[in-house]
């Protein structure tokens, strides 16, 4: 069954970037945008990482809690972090389980090649832990502003 609005989100339980064991759960009485992206420190997952950094204070504004997630590891997403000033956690799927588990995780094409990979996707929870909202083939430049204008449409 596909993950989509109206379905209780899946806990999960994962390292962020300070080493600090997560899970979604701890989020409870709090809306969350959950985003999946490729890599850390690619064109792309910059571009989407910086624009949710730039918004922030919006997000603080309305107690929304911004969680990304990628394959990547701990220590690439603290290089990640530092360089480019991300003021909220990245939590490290490494094995993308959990990529798997919100069926974020599939085939790709990128110059001519196939492969496995994250399919760019975020998820509105609600403070329930009810998903509100689901994101696909995200445009990483315009994305945090289509999120935030889904926040505002949001009951």
């Amino acid at each position: 069954m596909p993950i989509s609005a109206g379905l209780p989100a899946p806990d999960f339980e994962l390292l962020d970037d300070t080493n600090t064991l997560r899970k979604l759960s701890d989020f409870r009485g709090k809306n969350v945008i959950l985003y999946f992206y490729p890599k850390d420190d690619t064109p792309g997952c910059t571009k989407e990482a910086c624009n949710f950094r730039d918004d922030y204070s919006a997000y603080e504004k309305a107690g929304v809690v911004v969680l990304g997630v990628s394959p990547d590891d701990v220590d690439s997403h603290v290089k990640f972090k530092k360089k480019f000033m991300l003021p909220f956690p990245l939590l490290a799927d490494v094995g993308h389980k959990v990529c798997d588990t919100y069926q974020v995780w599939g085939p790709k094409k990128f110059l001519g090649k196939s492969y496995e990979g994250v399919l760019r996707t975020t998820f509105l929870i609600d403070g329930n832990g009810t998903i509100v909202k689901v994101f696909e083939q995200v445009r990483p430049a315009q994305h945090s502003a289509e999120v935030l204008s889904a926040l505002a449409e949001a009951p």
